[in-house]
């Protein structure tokens, strides 16, 4: 599904995505539209414009994942301000693509996002990171108590998304398939309850898993 206010942007976006062989469920201009139409329409990955008329991006975000929480987010915009992709990605976007991308790696953008890969401009992936851990480092001890049981190879790849790596090179690294890799992705967002692969790497650096 494609979010934007901009009709040609927006037309040109679905263009790209059809000729690569994605299925466009919808299109819309508006915010309250997209959050209202994405229970029927049951998109895999909403490419979202951060700023709309009528309601916020982030707040788009929100609407989004309560309706469907499986749903990915690709945020697709003209501002690279240090905010404004926190807040994207702290409501829960899976991946931040400033337009001033070229066709090539929005498609290899949606692409990643779909497989589940948290997807950045480049230069953003770090601060997305560098956030994380500050706000780890903020908040309290892990408590152990209630935690989860994660398998040793569930922790082994836990480890390798804290780190940054793809589904594709954590399978080269481990010797696995890369569907196998996404099994145990899968599983461990089951057990944890989180939704997403940006969740997933924020529990990781706070349990302290992306160091050495």
């Amino acid at each position: 599904m494609v979010v934007d206010d901009h009709p040609m942007w927006r037309q040109g976006v679905a263009r790209d995505l059809a000729e690569a062989g994605y299925d466009l469920v919808a299109t819309t201009g508006e915010g309250g539209q997209a959050v209202r139409i994405a229970p029927a329409a049951r998109p895999d990955v909403v490419v979202l414009d951060l700023q709309l008329p009528d309601i916020s991006g982030v707040e788009v975000i929100r609407g989004l994942l309560a309706a469907l929480p499986g749903v990915r987010v690709l945020m697709l915009s003209a501002s690279g301000e240090e905010q404004s992709v926190l807040d994207a990605v702290k409501a829960g976007a899976t991946g931040y693509l400033l337009k001033s991308a070229s066709t090539e790696e929005f498609l290899e953008a949606v692409r990643r996002t779909a497989a589940g890969d948290a997807v950045f401009t480049p230069g953003l992936a770090g601060l997305v990171l560098g956030e994380y851990r500050r706000l780890a480092k903020g908040g309290g001890p892990a408590e152990d108590g209630g935690a989860p049981r994660l398998t040793e190879r569930e922790t082994e790849v836990l480890r390798l998304v804290a780190k940054g790596l793809s589904y594709k090179q954590i399978a080269a690294r481990l010797t696995l398939s890369h569907r196998t890799v996404q099994n145990h992705v899968q599983n461990t967002l089951g057990k944890l309850q989180l939704h997403n692969r940006v969740e997933l790497t924020r529990y990781a650096i706070e349990q302290g898993l992306d160091g050495p």
